[in-house]
C-alpha cells in the first residue's frame, strides 16, 4: 500500500460505501452517482450512498480497500468504481466481501473442503443494484456466495435489481 488510506467515516451504517479508485473517466463517474441516486430517489426506503471520492483512493487495489474498509466493524460489503466500471457501458461496480475474514481460523479437521475452495469475495454488481446486495448482506437475509451464483448466471456476469426503479416523480 502507497500510505495509509483516509478513514472513512459514514453517519450512517445502513448506507452503502462506493469508494472510486479509477480518476480515468469523469463523465462515466458522473453517470455512477446518477444511477446510484435515482435508485435511492425511486424508492423511500433506499438509503442514500456514501461516496468516497478522494484522489488518495486513485489506484487503490481490492485487496488495499478491503483493509481500509474493515476498519468499519459495522460494514459487510464495500462497493469500488474502478477500471471496469469506467470503461462498461454497464459501469458494474466491483462488492467486495469483508465478511469472507471470518472463515480465517477454521479447524481443517471440519472444514477442509471449504478451506480448500474458499466462497468467491468479490463480484460485480450495477449500480441499480448496490441497495439490494447491501441491504441483504448487512441484514444477513442472503450470503455473498448467493450474489456470486446470481452474478454467475447473468450473460454479463453482474448482479442486477430486478425490481424496476420508476425513471423519476410520476412515472
Amino acid at each position: 500500500m502507497k500510505e495509509e488510506l483516509p478513514e472513512i467515516v459514514r453517519a450512517d451504517g445502513w448506507v452503502p460505501l462506493v469508494i472510486r479508485t479509477d480518476y480515468t473517466d469523469d463523465a462515466a463517474w458522473r453517470e455512477v452517482i446518477a444511477e446510484l441516486e435515482r435508485v435511492a430517489g425511486g424508492r423511500e426506503w433506499e438509503s442514500p450512498v456514501h461516496l468516497v471520492d478522494d484522489r488518495r483512493w486513485d489506484g487503490v487495489t481490492s485487496d488495499e480497500a478491503l483493509v481500509a474498509a474493515a476498519r468499519d466493524e459495522e460494514l459487510s460489503v464495500v462497493f469500488l468504481a474502478d477500471g471496469v466500471t469506467m470503461r462498461s457501458p454497464l459501469r458494474p461496480l466491483l462488492a467486495l466481501d469483508l465478511g469472507a475474514d471470518d472463515d480465517q481460523d477454521l479447524d481443517p479437521v471440519y472444514y477442509q473442503e471449504l478451506i480448500d475452495s474458499p466462497p468467491p469475495r468479490e463480484v460485480r454488481v450495477v449500480p441499480d443494484a448496490v441497495h439490494l446486495v447491501h441491504g441483504n448482506l448487512q441484514l444477513a437475509n442472503v450470503d455473498f456466495p448467493e450474489f456470486a451464483e446470481e452474478a454467475a448466471a447473468d450473460p454479463d456476469g453482474v448482479v442486477r435489481d430486478l425490481v424496476a426503479v420508476p425513471d423519476g416523480p410520476g412515472s
